[in-house]
């Protein structure tokens, strides 16, 4: 067996920028993700565990997690950055329950999912809903091996990969905990930071079949060149969403807009989101997208822009949006939630397009009580609005007011708001 320190691995992607390495100055447009094989025991790529090094490491959100996915479906030439292999993404528990993850086809992703900060069995068991929807849409899941205590009972038959972190392990403890995982769960196990070559002779003499590490393969970089429609662009296809406008309309916006027809395309046809066929025309891609998945690709487009108006403003309209999109979760029947969006969103209309909130809204359709609550402070959203901005400012009279009103707990705001705040992130990085 080979002592090389840097083995071969059987197959090779495209030469990308080795970490550590320099980037293009024009970082606004670019999106930089690094990459990590995960290869066999013959030492053929099996997956790619993907790095979002757009975003500090202490920054890692919701809102990271789903512009990292998004950019590396989208905009990083899926191709040349993972070919037909499995990706492997870390994520958030926020991100987890993130409407990003209807964007894309599951069978090819790996979502690695972090322990709780506690061991509180109540609210592990809560989270299992979570993880046992995403397993049943087909999304393979992996866990630490951290995670083979008993507290995590109720996860562990949800597990496809365990990540058996060898830096962490005491080497007399690999037979026991690999014996208690193949016992206890399905799951294939990944020996991961793997080091030397004793780490990888001792996991390969225990059956593992899986291994990551810098002995194999430091990441690599690979840097994406992203085109961003302008804000103004991306609302009006948010709009014509909402108000479930038919698809010549929809299709004479992306005529109108090369970026935002350009960004669509490439998405749909990437590997992520999982069609045969080549998608070509417009109104093809809406009929292939539908409305649901397409105002999540908006939206998600809308946070990641940073064109248009000054990035701290979309970054507060989004906010604003998936606050007032969270506190209707608490008090309204479904069907309002994607109205609350909205409020929260053009509130700042005129401020992202430079005239008046009337004139703004003159431009497009919205229901009565979307209107009442952006021009008359009234109706069905404005208590939502006014305690959104109130968290917004630290308005703390007005907060209690409304929150009072509301009948919702502080803690229920303060939860809402900071979930808010993790989506709307990465705006700023």
């Amino acid at each position: 067996m080979s002592h090389n320190p840097h083995p071969p691995l059987a197959e090779t992607a495209p030469a990308p920028l080795e970490e550590g390495a320099t980037p293009d100055a024009d970082l606004e447009n670019a999106a930089v993700i690094a990459r990590q094989p995960i290869v066999n025991e013959h030492r053929a790529v099996y997956g790619y565990e993907l790095f979002d090094r757009s975003t500090r490491a202490t920054a890692h959100t919701a809102a990271s997690d789903a512009a990292l996915l998004f950019n590396a479906l989208s905009y990083a030439g899926t191709e040349a950055l993972v070919g037909k292999k499995t990706v492997f993404i870390n994520c958030t528990h926020d991100s987890l329950a993130g409407g990003h993850l209807e964007l894309i086809s599951p069978e090819k992703v790996v979502l690695e999912v972090p322990p709780m900060p506690t061991d509180d069995v109540p609210l592990i068991e809560q989270r299992a809903v979570v993880l046992q929807a995403l397993k049943e849409r087909g999304f393979r899941l992996a866990f630490p091996h951290q995670m083979l205590r008993r507290a995590y009972a109720s996860w562990l038959p949800l597990a496809s990969f365990i990540k058996i972190e060898m830096n962490t392990l005491r080497p007399e403890l690999a037979e026991p905990l690999i014996k208690f995982a193949r016992a206890n769960t399905r799951a294939e196990m990944i020996a991961e930071k793997v080091e030397t070559a004793e780490q990888f002779e001792r996991m390969s003499a225990l059956g593992v079949k899986l291994f990551q590490g810098f002995w194999f393969a430091k990441p690599a970089l690979v840097q994406a060149k992203t085109i961003r429609p302008a804000q103004a662009t991306i609302i009006q296809l948010i709009n014509l969403v909402r108000k479930q406008a038919d698809a010549a309309e929809i299709e004479d916006l992306l005529k109108k807009d090369p970026t935002l027809s350009f960004n669509l395309l490439r998405f749909i046809n990437s590997a992520g989101f999982g069609l045969q066929v080549e998608v070509t025309s417009f109104r093809h891609a809406v009929m292939m997208l539908g409305m649901k998945k397409l105002f999540r690709w908006a939206a998600l487009l809308l946070t990641t822009s940073k064109e248009g108006a000054p990035p701290a403003v979309g970054s507060t309209a989004v906010v604003r949006g998936r606050l007032m999109e969270l506190l209707a979760a608490e008090l309204l029947p479904p069907e309002e939630f994607d109205n609350a969006f909205i409020v929260g969103v053009f509130s700042l209309l005129d401020t992202m397009l430079g005239i008046s909130l009337e004139k703004a809204l003159d431009t497009v359709s919205l229901p009565q009580n979307v209107v009442d609550a952006l021009l008359n402070k009234s109706g069905l959203f404005w208590p939502l609005l006014e305690l959104t901005i109130a968290c917004e400012t630290g308005d703390d009279a007005v907060f209690a007011r409304v929150a009072t009103e509301l009948h919702l707990s502080n803690r229920q705001v303060n939860w809402a708001h900071l979930q808010a705040l993790d989506w709307a992130e990465s705006l700023n990085d």
